[in-house]
């Protein structure tokens, strides 16, 4: 399964161009823009495993840097500082990594 078989290409672009500068990126915003926060909930789980490079279950700080380019290819890495917002944000309990629910929390939030 690949993100465009969730979400269209014209918003995932939407979203890239969105946050293009350095320290541009707000995951909130991002996931508004890509059209992620219209999803169902099994739809918003199937994207976290594909974000989920790793397959442990977890997105870590090092996934959380990918991210960007898990939706485009091309796109940029996220700062070591939004990657650090991103995981502070999404962390719910606080273990240094964010599992499903967690993330679903956050997009439908």
């Amino acid at each position: 399964m690949s993100l465009s078989s969730i979400l269209s290409t014209d918003a995932i672009d939407r979203a890239i161009k969105d946050c293009q500068a350095p320290d541009s990126f707000n995951c909130k915003t991002f996931f508004q823009l890509c059209g992620l926060t219209k999803k169902s909930p099994q739809e918003i789980k199937d994207v976290f495993h594909i974000i989920d490079s790793d397959g442990d279950g977890f997105i870590e700080e090092k996934e959380l840097r990918l991210f960007l380019q898990q939706f485009s290819p091309g796109a940029r890495l996220l700062s070591e500082k939004e990657a650090k917002t991103f995981l502070s944000v999404a962390d719910n309990d606080s273990d240094g990594k964010v599992g499903a629910d967690e993330f679903q929390a956050l997009v439908m939030s």
